[in-house]
């Protein structure tokens, strides 16, 4: 199969992709050899930004593919243009049905709301010091916001279309209120986390959804990093946890 024909660059040495898909910009990294079925990782949200797991994917002859929806925190119109950006690969470049979804950050959020209304698309979630409730990051549920959260909240309520402050407090939507299509279907999970994260507190992230899966009787993989904070992203064995991604994904 023909390698998607797009204007091509460079990252990291390996044969990048750029092109647009409507008004947002895209991007597909080639490997150098290609593994069978077009395997690809879907990077939500800081993509070329601690590239450790996408390189060592790209080793093993995975694409990486990316598309940027700009600050939308996961809300329902963002949805809709993901669906456009996998139909686009699959039906017209021959991509597996079922990407590697990595999520980091807010990315979170856009990973869990796509694979929740989408089960039958998704060959894993990888979700990284992961956003999995906006009443946390940025609503800031337990402690008092930055300015920076601020705007983000008063931006997540434009994007998704809430008219007050208290219909985004009482919105049932987020990550953790909907694990269970993905535990339906027997979605692989799996978190990275640091547990000093300054930013995203994982006590009201990654433990609130992984309690929950368990509770629905799911399994989640979970990689705690010791009085690790939100930066650096990534796995604290990389290696490892890409032999685990290969062995669990779907199908």
């Amino acid at each position: 199969m023909d390698a998607p024909q797009f204007p091509h660059n460079t990252f990291h040495g390996f044969r990048r992709h750029d092109f647009r898909l409507g008004d947002n910009e895209a991007v597909v990294v080639e490997p150098r050899q290609e593994a069978p079925g077009r395997r690809w990782v879907w990077q939500v949200e800081g993509f070329g930004a601690f590239p450790a797991f996408n390189l060592a994917m790209l080793e093993k002859g995975w694409w990486i593919a990316s598309i940027d929806v700009g600050n939308t925190f996961g809300c329902p119109d963002a949805m809709r243009r993901f669906d456009a950006f996998h139909q686009e690969l699959t039906t017209k470049h021959g991509f597996h049905r079922r990407p590697v979804l990595a999520g980091l950050s807010r990315g979170g959020l856009f990973v869990y709301n796509w694979a929740a209304a989408n089960p039958d698309k998704v060959g894993m979630v990888y979700a990284d010091n992961a956003v999995c409730d906006f009443k946390s990051w940025p609503g800031g549920k337990r402690k008092e916001v930055n300015q920076d959260q601020a705007n983000c909240w008063r931006e997540l309520l434009k994007c998704y279309h809430f008219a007050s402050e208290r219909e985004a407090w009482d919105y049932q939507g987020n990550p953790v209120d909907n694990v269970a299509p993905l535990v339906k279907a027997g979605i692989p999970l799996v978190h990275s986390f640091g547990d000093a994260d300054e930013v995203v507190p994982w006590e009201e992230n990654t433990k609130v959804l992984a309690e929950r899966v368990e509770a629905l009787g799911g399994k989640i993989k979970i990689h705690r990093k010791p009085g690790c904070k939100h930066h650096p992203h990534g796995p604290a064995d990389c290696p490892a946890f890409v032999t685990w991604v290969l062995e669990n994904v779907l199908p």
